[in-house]
């Protein structure tokens, strides 16, 4: 069973005896049970019984069951309702549209709308470049998926990936002022998705792809850069890159190593793998070994995928042919990208002193980050409920906020590389530790941070 966290969050209903202690007894009972209570509210009292909220966080659907169970069995205790308090966020949707110009008579209207509006549709006819400065496109963006990788939980189709792209859009607004709208594409054809996409590109001044299945991801994103005149970004290879690259800074300052001196070790070599290798790369890193499921990427395999053949002439000097495992014995740094509980204990005791290791999988990480803490000496995952959180959030708000303040079309290694060391120089060298390599997606600077390291890197070029 793993950790009680916040993705399962329940509000039991529970009716119960008149008792100055019914509210202890209760949180005793969901703590045996191996729950953590976040809240408790008296919703109802007489003077025989009593109506109490229990909220708590649980490891998974069963758990929660056996919470259910423990306060059910308690003298007295009735159940009435278990709300599941993820599904009640999501209700309706996260997202609504409001008009940004009040509409409250008829000069109003005539202005917003017809007559008016014929007005500023012919400047635009005569200049489309006004679309950016007259319309929503100066701030807005598409996020697009086929809904082919989603999470972890693989091609489960664009109605099932809609929640993802509702929170993207609703985090792209909450920490950088962006504008966003969830596009999901009824389709997993490489060509029709780029026919979709730059057909409704005139909305839009960028576009972010997300959860499309590698290597299908590469073709799509390459082919609209080339043929559209707004940024295109693939958050799951560049957004993950960025705040790898920048944790990894912190992480080697702490162990007092240099990036162009460690031995990497990364698993996964789809589409975030390939991105993380190539911003390390560029970043000064000379001696990475990629191991995807066949074990390490080498030349003396028969690679037809073009991003394997990259893979294998740009990393592994050494030419190591061995499996992960055996990767891992010596290796400073171990970056993951790939699938749950591909390591063991033993794997992370046989690197080198003072290793870094970030296992990114989500939800369950390459392995446990508890057990890899007794040999590590800096640990990091994609999870909220660990220290050093990898993630995206840190990364794609501020980086379109930079896109769109630019007026840019063309993403650059060194905007990369820029967002990243804005991101690590936010931890400064007093806070720096262990458990603190990465800041908060909650710290209000980094999107602005990001932002103008991407506008400066922009305007250098």
């Amino acid at each position: 069973m793993g950790n009680p966290s916040p993705g399962y969050s329940l509000t039991l209903r529970v009716e119960t005896p008149a008792s100055i202690t019914v509210t202890s007894e209760l949180a005793a009972a969901v703590g045996a049970a191996g729950g953590s209570v976040t809240a408790l509210d008296v919703v109802e009292s007489t003077h025989i019984g009593m109506v109490v909220d229990v909220s708590c966080n649980t490891s998974d659907a069963e758990h929660g069951d056996r919470i259910r169970e423990s306060l059910d069995q308690l003298d007295g205790v009735e159940v009435r309702k278990v709300s599941d308090r993820t599904f009640l966020m999501h209700l309706g949707g996260k997202l609504e549209v409001n008009p940004k110009v009040a509409l409250r008579n008829r000069d109003d209207l005539s202005r917003a709308y017809t007559p008016g509006v014929a007005r500023v549709c012919q400047a635009i006819a005569a200049n489309k470049d006004d679309a950016r400065r007259l319309t929503v496109k100066r701030n807005t963006i598409a996020v697009v998926t086929d809904g082919s990788a989603v999470l972890g939980l693989g091609n489960i189709g664009p109605e099932a990936a809609l929640p993802v792209m509702e929170g993207k859009a609703a985090l792209f607004k909450q920490f950088a002022g962006v504008d966003a709208w969830p596009v999901c594409l009824d389709t997993q054809d490489t060509e029709e998705i780029i026919r979709v996409v730059k057909a409704i590109a005139p909305v839009y001044g960028g576009v972010n792809l997300e959860d499309i299945a590698a290597p299908r991801c590469f073709e799509i994103e390459r082919r609209l850069r080339d043929e559209l005149d707004i940024p295109v970004f693939h958050d799951d290879q560049h957004g993950t890159a960025i705040v790898t690259l920048a944790a990894l800074k912190n992480a080697l300052k702490v162990v007092g190593k240099k990036i162009e001196d460690v031995h990497i070790v990364v698993s996964g070599v789809g589409a975030a793998g390939h991105a993380i290798i190539q911003l390390l790369i560029a970043s000064g890193a000379r001696n990475i070994v990629a191991c995807g499921r066949q074990g390490a990427v080498h030349q003396g395999q028969d690679h037809t995928d073009p991003h394997r053949i990259w893979l294998a002439e740009n990393t592994n000097q050494d030419n190591f042919d061995g499996t992960l495992h055996e990767a891992m014995t010596g290796a400073d740094v171990f970056i993951g990208v790939s699938a749950p509980n591909v390591l063991e204990e033993e794997h992370i005791a046989a690197m080198a002193d003072d290793a870094i290791v970030f296992a990114m999988a989500n939800p369950d990480p390459e392995v446990d980050p508890i057990a890899a803490g007794r040999h590590a000496a800096v640990v990091a995952t994609g999870r909220s409920d660990f220290p050093n959180q990898i993630n995206n959030v840190l990364a794609f708000p501020g980086f379109f906020r930079g896109l769109l303040d630019a007026h840019v079309s063309d993403i650059t290694d060194p905007m990369l590389v820029a967002a990243a060391e804005a991101i690590a120089e936010r931890v400064s060298d007093e806070e720096l530790n262990p458990g603190f390599i990465i800041p908060s997606v909650f710290d209000p600077r980094v999107a602005g941070d990001v932002a103008a390291a991407v506008v400066s890197a922009a305007q250098s070029n």
